[in-house]
């Protein structure tokens, strides 16, 4: 009967289990199994009572004493947050936890360059877990998504250029944007002019200059052809109509440019 009365305590509330003395193991495995955090109320527990508790929750690795390597495996590959509770991880591990999710990169001391790099490409928002990342780090980043931008602080000229052919909108992300930025981001995705700072203006000429360095090159992207061709929201901003812009493509474009030009007029005949 008293053993049957402590097991019903310790399933309306398993840390009972630190008030019982000389708790029955049958007891300890109760109590884990219904909260494995119980394990850090339970001196000396058994390898059963180890594993019973990392099956309920893999934070309960941080209660076992000196745990040894197949229990940790077993830990990270049920949560790969439950590194941060691991002293000294194995490069094994490491990649266990980087594999699920790279932000387990905040756990692991002065990682190397390949260990950030396996984070920001598993998960670009990983950067923001590390200090001065390298140039390899943040374009692997950026090329994850542009929002990377956002954990920067002092981006490379490469990842900026990454991140804005990849979306526009990453020239918000950006701190101090001069006009002469501006002018070097038009050469990598036109689409820039949406996000003109209100305090800035773009001339027709600078316009011009920026688009034909390149579209005269042979290896001109589709994309940018063609948003050049159909952003309508040019004419306005800095009055180049679209007669322009194809006597712009015509006069300096690159025969690919031409033919990027020709079929997307096709299209909307």
């Amino acid at each position: 009967m008293e053993n049957e009365k402590y097991l019903t305590m310790i399933r309306n509330n398993p840390y009972v289990i630190e008030r019982i003395e000389n708790p029955t193991e049958e007891m300890k495995l109760t109590a884990v199994k219904c909260n494995g955090l119980a394990l850090q109320y339970i001196p000396n527990p058994s390898r059963a009572v180890e594993e019973a508790a990392l099956a309920n929750s893999a934070r309960a690795i941080q209660f076992v004493p000196d745990p040894p390597p197949d229990l940790l495996t077993k830990a990270i590959s049920q949560s790969w947050n439950t590194l941060q509770y691991i002293t000294n991880p194995s490069r094994e591990l490491i990649l266990l936890a980087l594999k699920q999710s790279g932000w387990a990169i905040q756990f692991v001391p002065n990682p190397s360059e390949e260990l950030q790099l396996l984070a920001v490409r598993q998960n670009y928002d990983a950067i923001k877990y590390l200090k001065n990342p390298s140039p390899a780090v943040q374009e692997a980043a950026v090329q994850g998504s542009y929002e990377a931008l956002r954990y920067i602080t002092h981006p490379t000229e490469r990842a900026k250029q990454i991140g804005i052919t990849n979306g526009e909108q990453a020239v918000r992300l950006l701190a101090h944007v001069t006009k002469e930025d501006i002018l070097q981001f038009l050469q990598y995705n036109v689409l820039v002019l949406k996000y003109l700072p209100k305090d800035m203006e773009i001339s027709k000429d600078e316009l011009t200059q920026a688009v034909q360095a390149v579209i005269s090159r042979d290896d001109v992207p589709e994309k940018y052809v063609r948003d050049f061709i159909n952003y309508s929201a040019i004419d306005g901003t800095v009055n180049l109509k679209p007669l322009e812009k194809l006597s712009l493509v015509y006069t300096y474009g690159s025969r690919r440019a031409k033919q990027i030009t020709v079929d997307e007029k096709l299209k909307f005949r």
